[in-house]
């Protein structure tokens, strides 16, 4: 039980501590926390499920590589002779003269078989590691636009929250001149009617900023309350653009796509060296011993043999596999030229997009932003003073409004179209 006392003029802290560290628990507990964009691709790269099963992918072509390594095993092999079996001179002794024959026998691979096993199956495993980040880097483009909508949809919530407090002043002044006979009522109902407009731009903003959080949490299979997520991070533009050869090259080094056609170009000529290998005859080499042996030599109890076996490849049952591989070689180089041209496709695509949005952007931030606070401040002055009409005065506060929305929605096209370019160059070569 807690006890204290209170008197008017003084704090409970003397008499309450448990309960102020119960309301800073609480309050730690409900804050709202904000994540930084390198915070929420870490996130995402430990909570995501498809990122995780094709991790384990790799990890099983990379268990091929010892399957492939592994040698063959010797084969032990226990015989039994010198049994009899008809009598001689009548008599029966079918176990006198049995002995036992172990032989030990080993397939020796010729033409470099093993490690050509082992050099295609460590291509695989490269193969799937570049597959894993090709996987990658397409969520996280994901990611990063539903990253970029979090930011615009707050921005535009935050300029409606300002355009509402900007015109609730509009309206206190007009009241003001109402009441002293400078401002008609119709003229006032109109004014508190357009209120309206900055409402429900407000509610869709919230609406709009809720939602996109909502589609994050999704992403990072988080079960964060809405209310304690938020992100952190610029919403800006860099007015700085390399030129387009230094993305296309590049590209060229960091792309995981291209990286794993060209793997696979290597490792469809290791195949079909390995067709070939495969082609070539391998010796079984046996040895044995034999105790009481059946020869001509009486004193020879304890005997050793040794034997080679090679097959005789009358008939090449492997030519349908070397001509498989070698048109898989020719397949496989058809198919990284394409991936080069895909390349050099989405990096142009994505490079004019950027470019276009920055053509845009430069004269906003320069000149329209600038002109368009200037004329509404203008006329609003104005109007107050009778040197402007209503209509005016509205056509200007929604002029301001919709090239505010529009620069607004412009910079968030910017940061899509930047991660567009990052994720067809492979890596972030736009700070973002």
């Amino acid at each position: 039980m807690i006890s204290g006392s209170f008197r008017p003029g003084h704090t409970l802290t003397r008499g309450c501590p448990g309960i102020l560290l119960l309301a800073v628990c609480v309050h730690s507990a409900l804050a709202q926390q904000n994540y930084t964009w390198e915070q929420i691709k870490a996130k995402f790269e430990a909570n995501n499920a498809a990122l995780q099963a094709d991790e384990s992918n790799v990890q099983e072509m990379k268990a091929e590589e010892i399957t492939a390594d592994l040698r063959p095993n010797p084969q032990f092999t226990l015989a039994q002779d010198g049994s009899q079996i008809a009598p001689e001179n009548g008599v029966w002794q079918p176990l006198r003269g049995t002995y036992l024959v172990p032989t030990v026998s080993y397939l020796h691979e010729r033409d470099h078989k093993r490690e050509l096993r082992l050099k295609s199956a460590e291509q695989g495993t490269q193969i799937a590691a570049s597959q894993h980040s090709d996987l990658q880097r397409n969520l996280l483009f994901d990611l990063r636009s539903q990253f970029v909508q979090v930011l615009e949809a707050r921005a535009l919530a935050d300029m409606s929250r300002q355009e509402l407090a900007f015109y609730d002043r509009i309206i206190a002044i007009s009241q003001d001149r109402f009441r002293a006979g400078a401002l008609s009522q119709i003229d006032l109902d109109r004014i508190e009617l357009q209120r309206v407009q900055y409402e429900s731009d407000l509610q869709t903003a919230e609406v709009n900023l809720r939602t996109a959080k909502i589609q994050l949490l999704q992403l990072l299979n988080d079960r964060t309350p809405v209310d304690q997520f938020d992100i952190q991070g610029p919403f800006d533009f860099s007015d700085q653009l390399q030129p387009l050869a230094f993305f296309r090259q590049t590209a060229q080094a960091n792309r995981p796509d291209l990286q794993a056609a060209l793997d696979t170009v290597l490792q469809a000529g290791t195949n079909h060296k390995l067709a070939v290998a495969n082609g070539s005859t391998d010796p079984t080499f046996s040895g044995w011993y034999t105790y009481n042996s059946s020869n001509n030599n009486p004193n020879a109890f304890n005997t050793l043999g040794f034997s080679v076996s090679v097959p005789l490849r009358i008939f090449d049952r492997n030519q349908g596999e070397k001509l498989r591989t070698a048109i898989d070689i020719q397949r496989d180089q058809q198919l990284e030229d394409a991936a080069r041209a895909q390349v050099f496709s989405d990096v142009d695509s994505a490079y004019a997009q950027v470019n276009s949005n920055l053509i845009l952007l430069r004269p906003y931030k320069k000149q329209y932003l600038a002109q368009a606070l200037h004329v509404r401040d203008t006329v609003t002055y104005a109007w107050q003073h009778g040197g402007a009409s209503l209509m005016d005065f509205l056509n200007a506060q929604s002029d301001y409004r919709s090239v505010e929305m529009a620069y607004v929605q412009l910079v968030g096209a910017y940061l899509t179209a930047a991660a567009q370019l990052n994720m067809a160059v492979g890596r972030e070569v736009i700070q973002q």
